[in-house]
């Protein structure tokens, strides 16, 4: 019974897990290597899924967290991968509170309005608080293939939650 338990509990931390590991290492650069113009967030796709559907795998404390982890590796100021962070952790708490039933079209609009805010809070702040450039170019295709991949991602998170975790909220 207790080794059921424990098993239980990892797969319910597998997305908290993830979302640590996505922001210790680089891999969004190094898709960025293999394909010049493939850059997406999925820090993002994982934070806004993961606070609608199930709210109490992941905490704003370890959001933030992950966020200041992200900024060491990536070299960003500290604080602005955090703050973008929890502007989606809001906007997928709002969408929770105010929704009855959400499907995969809601879910991605919603999400579209979430990546907008925290890619336009992060790119205005890493502008006026840090010498770091990046172009246009690079942000555009971040948020596309970010926007583009999420149902994806929702699809595979949903196949996940279904297998490991539950559907219902204890």
């Amino acid at each position: 019974m207790a080794k059921g338990n424990i098993l239980n509990k990892l797969f319910a931390s597998g997305p908290l897990l993830l979302l640590y590991y996505l922001s210790i290492s680089e891999i969004d650069t190094n898709l960025e290597k293999l394909f010049e113009i493939l850059s997406l967030n999925l820090q993002i796709i994982i934070i806004y899924f993961w606070i609608i559907k199930r709210p109490n795998l992941m905490g704003t404390g370890h959001i933030f967290l992950a966020g200041l982890i992200n900024d060491v590796v990536m070299g960003f100021p500290l604080g602005i991968s955090s703050l973008s962070y929890l502007v989606v952790c809001f906007v997928g708490n709002y969408v929770r509170n105010k929704s009855v039933n959400t499907t995969i079209a809601s879910d991605w609009f919603t999400f579209l309005i979430a990546l907008l805010f925290a890619n336009l809070l992060f790119f205005s702040l890493l502008n006026n608080f840090s010498d770091i450039t990046i172009s246009y170019a690079k942000i555009s295709y971040n948020t596309f293939f970010t926007l583009f991949l999420f149902p994806v991602f929702w699809f595979l998170f949903n196949l996940y939650q279904m297998s490991f975790i539950g559907v219902q909220d204890a």
